[in-house]
């Protein structure tokens, strides 16, 4: 993929563009992290949104704010902090370990989802293999995620320029092996 920033190819893994007639995906199920997060990096910049997309051959996740990220299949998600089982939907489920939602420098909050938005944090109803993002968390300079999908699927980790002087993860979980 074109205009990825930062990104090694051991992170990325072989990337091609996938397209609608082909959906060549070589990314694999193994944990793969942005180059920050394997250098034991954090971010000074905080989480300032999350959303989701659709696309021919994968569904994407998207965290405007840091810089870095890990991200693996887990057993279950857990509440960061606590250690409490966050139900996801799906039969199988995605960590992502990313940038507090807390900007460090002020200590103000610039994303704490609202209780009720928590455990579907975005809508993705309609997506072939999402079926769940959730909120897990936010402790000690970083925030969970759980990304519920429908079976242990092949998925990518990427930084991308924007929005603005900024950054965002991107995760891309593949429709099919």
């Amino acid at each position: 993929m074109t205009g990825a920033a930062g990104l090694s190819a051991a992170a990325a893994g072989p990337a091609r563009a996938a397209t609608a007639a082909g959906c060549d995906v070589t990314w694999g199920s193994l944990p793969k992290s942005t180059p920050a997060a394997a250098r034991g990096g954090r971010s000074d910049a905080p989480t300032r949104a999350v959303r989701a997309g659709r696309h021919a051959c994968f569904d994407r996740v998207v965290i405007d704010g840091p810089a870095f990220a890990a991200v693996r299949y887990v057993d279950r998600i857990t509440m960061d902090g606590s250690g409490a089982v966050v139900p996801v939907r799906g039969a199988a489920r995605l960590e992502v370990i990313t940038g507090s939602g807390v900007d460090s420098r002020t200590g103000s909050a610039v994303f704490a989802p609202a209780p009720g938005r928590r455990s579907d944090l975005v809508d993705v109803d309609e997506y072939r293999t999402l079926r769940q993002v959730a909120w897990a968390g936010d402790f000690e300079g970083q925030m969970t995620l759980g990304l519920g999908t429908r079976a242990r699927l092949p998925f990518r980790v990427l930084v991308l320029p924007g929005p603005g002087a900024g950054s965002r993860i991107v995760v891309d979980v593949a429709h099919r092996w």
